[in-house]
């Protein structure tokens, strides 16, 4: 029996079986028919509903849940918001499948779901919009612990805070009662090279190629910089304050028109008030040695100038107010978040 009976989101829809009326499904003549796609063993949607859409996939897929099982991994994270958990593999380029955490139960094996049959204590289940999935601090463990590598740990830790489904903390505490988990040392470790306030994958990986790879001081990422009449110049993706240094991750979006424009005139901003400066592209993480190569030159030029000395500054004026971490972000006001963090895209 499924623990998904209905969801409550417009424009999705649950699978359903065989109906010999036709009402409540298909016939089975008429499952066999083009108007009708198969989903899992006897449970079909109409051929119009969009199966590559993640929120689609995450329902069929939860389908086949018994009463005590729930989603969790990236599924379970994007179902509750989380705007970077695409449930695409890193590349782009395939589907990954959908995590269910069933305990003892068996679930027949099928295409597009991961069967997770590590113990699930049902306090760790919640049910949003019709759908049980394991909390936020198990569902990033989950995926922390299945993740390619020790960075890209980091990563999805990182994108889970951005729209602050769970904090560091948070998930720091949850981890010490799973002490015995496989993959529970990475996670340790990433939470060290987590931050709360990266704004994309591209960012976080750029901040561990400069902590890791170039040895370089923790930067702060996110963090507004202003001049010394207290105006601000600009947000850089990551910033070193003891050398004077300000990094920029550029995707597609910043390489054209008036966005690339714009952050032309920041760029010289940053450079007018005595930060050095230094832009990493997409393409340039596969080539780890000439991006960290880029970050160490730059920092060899930069002034290291004494906090009196400096044009720039990193003191909030009284009237800033800050957006670095989960707690600050979960504190703001419904008119507060409106203002200050439309940025944020949620799923």
């Amino acid at each position: 029996m499924s623990g998904v009976d209905r969801v409550s989101r417009p424009g999705l829809v649950l699978p359903v079986g065989i109906d010999p009326t036709g009402h409540a499904g298909p016939t089975r003549m008429q499952a066999r028919g083009q108007r009708w796609r198969w989903v899992s063993r006897g449970r079909y949607v109409p051929v119009e509903v969009d199966g590559s859409r993640p929120e689609q996939r995450i329902i069929e897929a939860a389908d086949v849940l018994p009463d005590h099982g729930a989603v969790t991994g990236w599924a379970a994270l994007r179902w509750a918001g989380g705007f970077w958990f695409d449930g695409l593999t890193a590349g782009g380029t395939s589907n990954r499948p959908v995590a269910l955490a069933v305990a003892h139960h068996d679930i027949r094996p099928q295409p597009g779901i991961d069967v997770s049959q590590e113990h699930l204590d049902l306090r760790d289940v919640t049910r949003l919009d019709g759908l049980p999935l394991t909390i936020a601090e198990r569902s990033v463990l989950f995926e922390m612990r299945h993740a390619r590598n020790d960075r890209e740990a980091v990563v999805a830790l990182g994108m889970a805070a951005y729209n602050d489904l769970v904090s560091i903390e948070e998930l720091t505490c949850f981890l010490t009662q799973h002490r015995g988990w496989v993959g529970a040392p990475r996670t340790r470790r990433a939470t060290e090279f987590a931050d709360e306030n990266w704004w994309s994958p591209q960012e976080a990986r750029m901040h561990q190629t400069w902590r890791v790879d170039a040895d370089l001081p923790k930067a702060l990422s996110n963090h507004p910089v202003f001049d010394r009449g207290g105006r601000h110049i600009g947000t850089p993706d990551l910033l070193d304050p003891e050398a004077g240094v300000a990094g920029q991750y550029d995707g597609g979006l910043h390489l054209e028109g008036r966005q690339r424009r714009e952050d032309r005139a920041v760029e010289e901003a940053y450079r007018r008030v005595g930060l050095e400066y230094f832009t990493i592209l997409g393409g340039d993480f596969g080539d780890r040695g000439r991006t960290v190569d880029r970050m160490l030159q730059t920092r060899s030029r930069a002034r290291f100038a004494a906090e009196s000395r400096r044009e720039w500054t990193i003191e909030l004026p009284h009237w800033w107010i800050p957006t670095f971490t989960v707690d600050q972000r979960r504190n703001l006001t419904a008119s507060e978040r409106e203002r200050l963090l439309q940025y944020r895209r949620t799923a």
